[in-house]
């Protein structure tokens, strides 16, 4: 989080759910570039971000995040599901969550928020406006927002 100057102002946790490596190579770079102050942790399918966020398994030592970035096509148990499970989760509903997903479908679209998506976010497949969309998330989440204090 930034204070009102824009400088960092206590360190920020994102769980960025997300599948494909390119995207999240492409994600974590453009958000260290835009200097975020925290971590971004990573996972790679639904049940590790359901583990990650309940502090099971490996995953005992988590931080609880102050944004999630989750895509819906997810292996395993898929994004639609982990936003249903975090939303109807009274230790886990305050996250904001950003579907932040290459699905354009109406019915994704719908659902996500009818589920209590914070917002939807259609990833563009050129790399400079993914770039864009990715310090957008940044610069609205992270600056403008002011993000519910941690459990």
């Amino acid at each position: 989080m930034r204070d009102e100057n824009g400088h960092c102002a206590s360190p920020i946790d994102i769980l960025l759910v997300e599948d494909n490596p390119a995207d999240v190579r492409l994600t974590v770079e453009t958000l260290k570039q835009e200097k975020i102050y925290g971590n971004i942790h990573v996972v790679s399918d639904g049940e590790e971000a359901l583990a990650f966020l309940r502090k099971q398994g490996k995953f005992s030592k988590a931080v609880r995040p102050d944004l999630i970035l989750l895509d819906l096509n997810l292996p395993k148990i898929d994004g639609r599901e982990v936003l249903k499970e975090v939303k109807s989760d009274d230790a886990l509903k305050s996250i904001p969550v950003v579907v932040l997903t290459s699905s354009k479908a109406e019915e994704d679209i719908c659902k996500s928020y009818m589920l209590h998506a914070n917002c939807y976010i259609t990833k563009p497949v050129d790399l400079n406006q993914f770039a864009k969309v990715a310090r957008s998330v940044n610069e609205f989440w992270l600056t403008m927002v002011k993000l519910p204090p941690k459990a």
